[in-house]
């Protein structure tokens, strides 16, 4: 039962001069939950019915009666809708009931496709915690939209073309040891990048030498490939070590390198369709001759060598011929967003109708006590390290209020790893924030860890009434306003879910669920479940289990797991 839908069809039938679809445009949620679950503003009907809206609010009110709402009244200009807590209850937990984990999924998606690319390292650097932004919020955009019902692509779009290999081939046959590189991969090759790049202020030279060796690894030279293949198989195995610790996995690591041979057809038709022209030997693309307000384009080096911008054009075009999708969001740091801008609008030049499908979900930056990352400079804090760090003061407090936990060191990692997980998605995307160990594993209020304690503690309590069955319930014992607010926020989670996804925000979820967590404990510290009669005992429960059930879903939603004992 969808209580929108029958106070829309209530209204509907003693109101002919708004049709259904203006009705429900009109009709609010109070802030105040005392004011009624819904709100319907009478300021439009004055003019048709010639009347006050506070008069027709009053005179309407005498006309409605329904089973489904206990208290129809009007306040002022508005009438105020208080839905039966009894069905209320019985329809959100019945719901939960039947089904479970996918409580508050829908098939808005269904049978379209979407497309994530995100986390996209480059190879042979080190996975550092400033790419846990793009990782987590990728990996939480995609699930939102999986929970939409869309058949969703993760990508990993991996930085494993351009000049920096060029740079890495010099280094590693100036002064490379492949045993030595092989035993530790990323920082090796991490000493290798930075040393070239200090060896570069001494003698520029060495950057020519760098270009000439992309040059050669673009044209398909037998030695350049191989060097580069070689180095992208041992960081890629790197790669997925952070990827398992983190629970992420993706469809597609097709990379840039994959896009190399698709880009002649992409600079053909640019040229053909004259969207590019000649500057100096390089080719540009002047988005002001179009009339459009962007800086210019460039699309090749005076080389011939190509650039980001043509391998994401080309990465676009094979997606949408392969996948047709019905969107294409990129999750990349904000800094880029003039780069996005100039791709698609080139893209929108070309006659690609579907340009605009393709988003650019922006972020802020992770700041750090220690001050600015640079991996030229050698100056990074690896992801993995601070991932070990959190795991490693999670078992700590374990070991200090819970040394007899079963498998301790399991949920220090799913604590750990969690409560990280948990900071980096809690605020809007675009926001910066700075990194900070007290708050991130703290157990008390809007923390990953207060919530999956939270999660825990009710899994406790069920564990505890096993055998107690959860079908036949008195809804009327549990009509508590503590109940009816948990109630409320099950009741959102579907329209959060949408939410979330409309506006590419997982902090939506992330908020959800601590809203979810902060609710239920008022409720356990207010009720007694022990010490209450059977009947009472098992309406209680009931509020329990589909607590524990979303919550463990929204967590899911973000790309955090929910232990069931801490």
């Amino acid at each position: 039962m969808n209580f929108k839908n029958e106070l829309i069809e209530l209204l509907s039938s003693n109101i002919e001069e708004l049709d259904k679809a203006t009705i429900e445009k009109l009709i609010e949620t109070p802030k105040d939950p005392k004011m009624g679950n819904f709100a319907f503003p009478c300021f439009s009907l004055a003019k048709a019915f010639k009347k006050a809206p506070n008069m027709i609010a009053e005179e309407l009110k005498t006309k409605l009666s329904s089973e489904l709402f206990e208290k129809i009244e009007n306040v002022g200009p508005y009438l105020n809708f208080t839905i039966n807590k009894e069905t209320y209850l019985k329809q959100v937990l019945n719901e939960v009931f039947t089904k479970k984990d996918k409580f508050g999924y829908s098939n808005i998606g269904k049978e379209k496709n979407v497309i994530v690319e995100f986390s996209s390292p480059n190879i042979a650097k080190p996975f550092h915690i400033g790419h846990l932004r793009t990782t987590m919020i990728g990996n939480a955009i995609n699930n939102i939209y999986k929970a939409l019902g869309y058949n969703t692509t993760s990508v990993n779009h991996l930085g494993d073309y351009g000049k920096q290999f060029g740079l890495l081939i010099t280094a590693y046959k100036a002064w490379g040891d492949r045993e030595t590189i092989e035993k530790d991969p990323i920082n090796e090759l991490l000493k290798l990048y930075v040393h070239v790049n200090q060896e570069i202020e001494n003698d520029p030279s060495i950057d020519d030498t760098a270009r000439a060796w992309f040059k050669k690894l673009e044209d398909g030279d037998k030695e350049a490939h191989e060097i580069w293949e070689w180095i992208r198989e041992v960081s890629l195995a790197e790669f997925k070590r952070v990827y398992d610790m983190l629970g992420v996995d993706f469809d597609s690591y097709a990379g840039e390198s994959f896009y190399s041979d698709k880009m002649p057809a992409v600079l053909k038709e640019l040229r053909e369709k004259k969207i590019v022209k000649e500057d100096n030997g390089a080719e540009i693309v002047d988005f002001e001759s179009f009339g459009e307000n962007l800086p210019t384009a460039l699309i090749t080096k005076s080389d011939g060598s190509s650039l980001y911008i043509t391998r994401d054009m080309a990465a676009a075009i094979y997606r949408k011929n392969t996948y047709k999708f019905e969107k294409n969001i990129y999750v990349v740091g904000s800094e880029q967003s003039l780069h996005f801008k100039q791709w698609i609008k080139t893209l929108d030049l070309m006659g690609k109708e579907w340009a605009n499908d393709c988003v650019h979900v922006g972020y802020g930056l992770i700041h750090l006590a220690e001050g600015k990352m640079s991996t030229r400079k050698g100056t990074i804090v690896k992801l993995e390290d601070v991932l070990n760090k959190s795991i490693e003061k999670t078992l700590e407090i374990i070991n200090d209020k819970n040394p007899n936990l079963p498998n301790k060191e399991l949920v220090a990692k799913q604590v750990g790893v969690g409560a990280i997980v948990f900071q980096d998605l809690f605020n809007n995307r675009i926001k910066d924030y700075t990194f900070d160990w007290d708050k991130t594993l703290s157990f008390e209020g809007e923390s990953g860890p207060y919530v999956q304690y939270t999660h825990a503690r009710a899994c406790s309590i069920l564990r505890k009434f096993n055998d107690m069955d959860l079908l036949d319930i008195n809804y009327s014992l549990i009509k508590d306003d503590e109940v009816i607010n948990i109630i409320n926020i099950l009741s959102k989670y579907e329209t959060t879910i949408i939410q979330a996804g409309e506006k590419l925000e997982p902090y939506i979820i992330t908020r959800f669920s601590a809203e979810l967590a902060k609710a239920f404990n008022k409720f356990y510290h207010d009720y007694s479940i022990s010490d209450s009669d059977e009947e009472t005992k098992r309406a209680r429960l009931s509020i329990v289990y589909a607590v524990k059930t979303v919550l463990k879903s929204s967590l899911a939603l973000i790309g955090v797991e929910a232990p069931e004992e801490m």
